[in-house]
């Protein structure tokens, strides 16, 4: 069985001990199912689930900053900029994610971001079609989606 399954399973096992099944015991029971779990990992044989945990945390914090960043740059070219100096763009992203998995996510991360937009994915599953609100360097920002988000997203869910 899967360490994942496990912590899991102990969080829900925490949750009915304490009798409240609620969202704060099931956190409290996932952090100290994980923390079981890193103490008898040992037993168990190796695994690469600790280091994907630590990796999807910061993933997770790494795109909450970007998420903020985001908001703040849509908030000032709405509010401040003028509707001509807007420079709005599709772009074209050549994709390393090969699942259905990790393309709907990567995709869906995209949209999740203010200021841009998931379009459409090639018939092949190699490029990713997105619409941006303002961009001055269309390059720039493909290499910044792909290394910012692709990349993170990849070593966390491989």
């Amino acid at each position: 069985m899967s360490f994942f399954l496990w912590n899991i399973l102990l969080a829900v096992n925490w949750a009915l001990l304490t009798g409240e099944f609620n969202l704060e015991n099931l956190i409290a029971g996932f952090v100290i199912g994980f923390v079981l779990l890193f103490i008898l990992r040992q037993s168990f044989g190796q695994t690469d689930y600790f280091p994907k945990v630590r990796k999807g945390i910061g993933f997770f914090l790494h795109f909450f900053w970007e998420l903020l960043k985001a908001n703040v740059s849509v908030a000032r070219t709405v509010l401040l900029e003028p509707r001509d100096k807007i420079n709005p763009a599709f772009l074209a992203i050549p994709l390393e994610a090969k699942t259905d998995a990790e393309i709907a996510l990567f995709a869906n991360l995209i949209t999740l971001t203010p200021g841009t937009l998931s379009l459409d994915v090639s018939t092949d599953r190699t490029v990713l079609y997105i619409h941006t609100l303002d961009v001055e360097d269309v390059d720039a920002l493909r290499v910044e989606i792909k290394r910012s988000l692709e990349c993170g997203l990849l070593e966390v869910m491989r």
